[in-house]
């Protein structure tokens, strides 16, 4: 069994923007192909704690180099206020040809990155302008970190962001981390949320919000909002726009501001296309001129095993990570 702790994953991992998005890339292709097999995830919850929770994302990603396994990832936003991440995880990776467990992986990074790669694409695929050159994040953790990491490596035009959290002060501190994560980014933060939806066209959400809670009204006509947090809009806001998603049938779920949609409606019709589609030039999605459009991705667990099978190749090629003999019956002790 090959174990790779969290700093080890980050040296894997660092200054690989460019190679993990085409990771991300290549894996919603081969899910928009059937290649995938990738069940609902299952919630775990907890009867006297609303707000906390524990999600497994089993899947399966076929190709020449298939893969299999399980992400185990806990969010507990109280973590904030103790000085600690909101959410830990790990992934477990199968063997395709008997089965057996091969690599026990720290994974809150990988969920992070192949998160910001997703929108990532996503802005490239989406964004109104040619060469946009700002972006507003709302919502100010790790993961509105990463989209912004993975956009400005997707898109070289952006030079400047608008930034704005509940919290004043984690605001600021974002936006230092922000200019050291993308050197020569001007970063301003924003005085309330209406500010920072209107003062760009590409706007990331990464909240931790339960329920929806904010309509689009103040941002730009021709908006492409990234919805990673996916319960922050109003049925109206959601029904208002064109919408893609990573997957139809994982996103109309659990409560999500596309599944209360779906829930009003009746009918999954607002939902105009499948990122997996557009990479591949099978969707036929335009955008309508004058329309928002928001990009909502449950997060698929495909994208977790084809970054993690990479960290997998890599720590193995450069002797990195910790192996432990005798983890399984007949292993040598």
């Amino acid at each position: 069994m090959l174990i790779v702790g969290h700093s080890e994953v980050r040296a894997l991992l660092d200054g690989k923007e460019r190679e993990i998005l085409e990771l991300i890339a290549d894996a919603y292709r081969l899910h928009d192909e059937g290649r995938t097999a990738l069940p609902h995830s299952v919630f775990l919850r907890f009867p006297e704690d609303a707000r906390n929770r524990i999600i497994g994302l089993p899947a399966h990603l076929g190709g020449d180099d298939a893969v299999a396994g399980m992400k185990w990832i806990a969010s507990f936003p109280g973590n904030v206020a103790r000085g600690i991440e909101r959410a830990s995880a790990s992934i477990i990776l199968n063997s395709m040809a008997d089965g057996r467990p091969e690599a026990f992986i720290e994974a809150s990074l990988i969920s992070a990155r192949r998160t910001g790669a997703s929108a990532a694409l996503a802005a490239g695929l989406l964004a109104a302008e040619d060469e946009p050159r700002g972006i507003s994040l709302i919502g100010l953790g790790p993961i509105n970190l990463e989209v912004l990491r993975f956009t400005a490596a997707r898109l070289s035009s952006l030079t400047t962001a608008v930034v704005y959290d509940l919290d004043r002060a984690r605001a600021e501190a974002f936006a230092e981390d922000a200019r050291a994560t993308v050197p020569g980014l001007e970063v301003t933060v924003a005085a309330d949320a209406e500010e920072a939806l209107g003062a760009h066209a590409l706007v990331s959400l990464a909240t931790t919000a339960g329920t929806p809670h904010m309509d689009l009204s103040a941002c730009r006509p021709d908006a492409t909002v990234l919805h990673v947090s996916l319960r922050d809009l109003t049925v109206e806001a959601v029904l208002d726009a064109q919408n893609v998603v990573d997957d139809t049938d994982h996103v109309c779920r659990e409560r999500t501001s596309l599944h209360l949609a779906e829930e009003q409606t009746g009918n999954r019709e607002f939902v105009g296309a499948e990122i997996g589609a557009l990479l591949r030039g099978t969707s036929g999605f335009r955008r309508e001129p004058g329309r928002r459009v928001v990009f909502s991705p449950f997060g698929l667990g495909v994208l977790d095993l084809a970054l993690a099978r990479w960290v997998r190749d890599r720590a193995e090629a450069e002797a990195t990570g910790v192996r432990i003999d005798g983890f399984l019956p007949g292993d040598a002790a």
